[in-house]
């Protein structure tokens, strides 16, 4: 009884501890509220962006996937890696067996192997059952080529990052001068020489310099090469990239749904031809069962009583 009595105390005051330090908390937080920053003002929101893949009836668009596989290849693959995809997963771009196999060849970063004579480490050229190898042999080299800030790997970045494709579509296209009414209202938040003014960017500044100019590539398809061509058609590449199975994903739930439309109607005609002329039986009880209304009467006659 005195250990519960004591371990009861010790629960209270530490509920009071923690009550004291809430209280105190907040009324510092009303009473010095933190300073704003220029992240809180000037982020902005990814812009719209429409792709085929969109909404549940969405079908990738060959032609838009190869174009943003291009950009990748001749402008993104120097820094960035795409380590959870095969050159074989080409084949859902519409790449038949001999391209797959030509584009893995002649990738431009071989793929690390063991030389079999020394068992040293080596590199060889790139089969189509390989992974897409990284640009950087590891973390230290690609921070060392970056001013120490590290590439992410963009195969699944569409669901890495809210907003998806459009928050990658907005980054690329999102490049620009640093506000002078930013730096007016915050002095200190002038963009390092090192970092590149990014609105869409979380803290505004980014490592990573602009990747696209316009005329980066030359699309086999005549479309204009353009920053906003380029940046959409490589976000698109990237929805594949993080769900290739998609279309296949869209087929498999439109056909579920029809069938559980299909099994509905059907129960509803069962229902309707089975039991929707069934009479409910109701089993009438208390006052009104006939029985219990004969023995009342029998009493009520014994006792004199007449109505």
């Amino acid at each position: 009884m005195l250990l519960r009595s004591i371990s009861y105390l010790v629960g209270l005051a530490f509920a009071g501890i923690l009550l004291i330090a809430l209280f105190s908390g907040v009324a510092d937080y009303f009473s010095n509220p933190p300073a704003p920053l220029a992240a809180d003002k000037y982020h902005e929101e990814h812009k719209p962006l429409r792709l085929a893949s969109d909404g549940p009836f969405g079908k990738f668009d060959e032609a838009q996937l190869q174009r943003g596989f291009q950009v990748y290849s001749e402008v993104c693959s120097a820094c960035h890696s795409l380590k959870l995809v095969a050159f074989r997963d080409l084949k859902g771009l519409g790449y038949n067996e001999a391209e797959i196999k030509k584009i893995a060849s002649d990738w431009k970063t071989p793929t690390p192997s063991i030389n079999p004579d020394t068992g040293e480490a080596s590199t060889r050229k790139s089969l189509p059952s390989d992974n897409f190898p990284a640009p950087f042999p590891n973390e230290v080299a690609a921070r060392a080529a970056n001013n120490n800030a590290l590439p992410p790997d963009l195969s699944e970045i569409t669901k890495a990052r809210e907003g998806g494709a459009a928050y990658v579509y907005s980054l690329l296209t999102g490049y620009q001068n640093q506000p002078a009414a930013l730096l007016k209202q915050f002095p200190d938040a002038k963009t390092p020489p090192s970092l590149h003014y990014n609105p869409y960017f979380a803290n505004l500044n980014i490592a990573m310099p602009p990747p696209l100019h316009g005329g980066d590539v030359t699309f086999a398809d005549g479309t204009p090469n353009t920053i906003q061509n380029e940046a959409r058609d490589v976000a698109a590449f990237l929805v594949w990239t993080a769900e290739p199975t998609l279309a296949r994903r869209h087929a498999a739930g439109i056909a579920v749904a029809v069938f559980l439309l299909f099994a509905t109607i059907l129960g509803y005609l069962a229902y309707q031809n089975i039991w929707a002329e069934a009479k409910r039986k109701v089993r009438v009880t208390g006052a009104l069962d006939p029985k219990n209304q004969a023995k009342s009467r029998r009493a009520k006659g014994k006792a004199g009583i007449t109505g």
